[in-house]
């Protein structure tokens, strides 16, 4: 009998519930420990079910995404006195102080700590004295976790699970502490990757998602992202996807790769942040504006009906009305899916916030920041319907994922195209529906409602 197995003895049979903030790679690290306390005998539940231990996977890249968590945590904790409270990841790494002052949480783990499967144990059996806090220093943060999905707690009907290739950044741009609760860059073998890829394929999901702090920087003996794709095709899904890349690793041979390929998908979300090349440099973006709007154009000319996203930041101190005018005009001219807007948050121990406090960048005033904000937010909806109206009329491969009710008693069910276009459609009755989920189906667009949302109708 081993030790891990011997040691168990001494526990009950306790049931895990988790609850996940910020980025995909949030959830596939999430999926990965829970995998790690089932196999340690624990059970899977949800907040409603009970559980007796409660997980919640945090996000700190702006202040913002702070305040959600501890309003989470907060509401957590209320509706569940019994159940210890294990708060876990990034807010962790980076405030364990800010975490501690709430009243309820029973142990603070950070980016390397969660992983230590024997502490859960040992909050939830032992008795200790709380808050537990276990918060490495980065500087010890340079092994890399696997995160996997190997079953339906944090996917969706087993249709798309989220696997993790990558962590850490060493971009080193200004505004972003992402490096100071994550590390630096640092990448999975390519063999593990592939031998999880084909587990979660055997497991009955469709799609993978590939994830990373900075997943393009992906690189493992020798091996870069467009190698590991490459091996990745032989797996048996039907979609491959890239979660997040950067402008400067968008090159000429991933875009030839994708425009290939029957598995990667024709989705790229490609961070913009600014238009202007005056505040991309005062970021510390590895790119111009005229670089990323060739990437962009190159990957909609070669790829079939590629779309693609773009995160922006609105606001970034010293960012004048000119600079602001230029992103506007220069978005205007692309042809994006989707826009992903954030209000500039300036994060302790950034060099934005070194340059905040000495005077060296003065910060945009909040009434500023909203205005800039509503005037992008329009024109996000105008490029996302445009881009949209394009499809009307034609047929889709959709994979269909969750279903929800639609008033009245009416069945509706929802999926992705391959372009990650989401699509609505109406099912007559819950066998239909419950025939729709997890397939893949051919699907003509009919409409385009008020909401952005795309519906269609099954064709077989």
């Amino acid at each position: 009998m081993t030790e891990k197995n011997s040691n168990m003895e001494k526990y009950t049979k306790k049931r895990v519930a988790a609850v996940t903030l910020g980025c995909k790679l949030n959830y596939a690290e999430t999926s990965a420990i829970l995998d790690d306390l089932r196999s340690e005998g624990w059970s899977l539940s949800t907040i409603e079910e009970g559980a007796d231990l409660i997980l919640v996977h945090t996000c700190a890249v702006t202040q913002q995404a702070e305040q959600k968590c501890r309003q989470k945590i907060r509401g957590i904790i209320k509706k569940n006195p019994a159940s210890r409270i294990a708060v876990i990841g990034c807010y962790s790494q980076f405030n364990p102080e800010a975490l501690a002052a709430i009243n309820g949480i029973d142990a603070i783990f950070g980016s390397n700590d969660k992983f230590a499967i024997q502490s859960y144990n040992e909050i939830t059996f032992g008795t200790k004295q709380f808050p537990v806090v276990k918060v490495s220093p980065v500087s010890r943060l340079k092994e890399i976790y696997p995160g996997y999905s190997l079953d339906a707690a944090e996917s969706v009907d087993r249709t798309r699970a989220f696997l993790k290739i990558q962590d850490g950044c060493d971009y080193g741009c200004s505004y972003c502490a992402i490096p100071l609760f994550r590390g630096p860059s640092r990448s999975l073998p390519a063999t593990g990757i592939v031998e999880r890829a084909h587990l979660l394929a055997l497991s009955g999901y469709r799609e993978i998602v590939l994830t990373g702090v900075n997943t393009g920087d992906y690189r493992s003996g020798g091996l870069k992202l467009c190698d590991l794709l490459r091996m990745l095709e032989e797996v048996n899904v039907s979609r491959i996807r890239i979660s997040s890349i950067e402008p400067d690793i968008v090159d000429n041979e991933l875009i030839s790769l994708v425009a290939k390929s029957k598995k990667i998908v024709p989705h790229f979300h490609i961070p913009l942040q600014s238009g202007s090349d005056r505040i991309l440099r005062a970021m510390r973006r590895r790119y111009t504006a005229a670089l990323y709007r060739d990437r962009v154009m190159q990957s909609v000319e070669r790829i079939a009906e590629c779309a693609i996203g773009a995160d922006v930041i609105v606001g970034y101190p010293g960012e004048t009305e000119e600079d602001f005018l230029l992103m506007y005009r220069f978005l205007e001219e692309l042809p994006l899916a989707s826009l992903h807007l954030f209000s500039c948050s300036i994060r302790p121990g950034t060099s934005l916030a070194r340059q905040v406090a000495t005077g060296e960048r003065k910060p945009v005033e909040s009434a500023e920041i909203a205005r800039r904000y509503s005037e992008l937010s329009q024109l996000g909806g105008r490029l996302e319907a445009s881009f949209k109206a394009r499809f009307l009329g034609k047929k889709f491969m959709v994979l269909f994922e969750r279903s929800k009710p639609a008033g009245e008693g009416a069945l509706q069910c929802s999926g992705y195209t391959r372009n990650y276009l989401r699509v609505v459609v109406e099912c007559a009755d819950s066998r239909q529906q419950e025939a729709l989920e997890g397939s893949e189906l051919p699907v003509l667009i009919d409409s385009l409602d008020k909401d952005l949302n795309l519906k269609g109708r099954v064709l077989s």
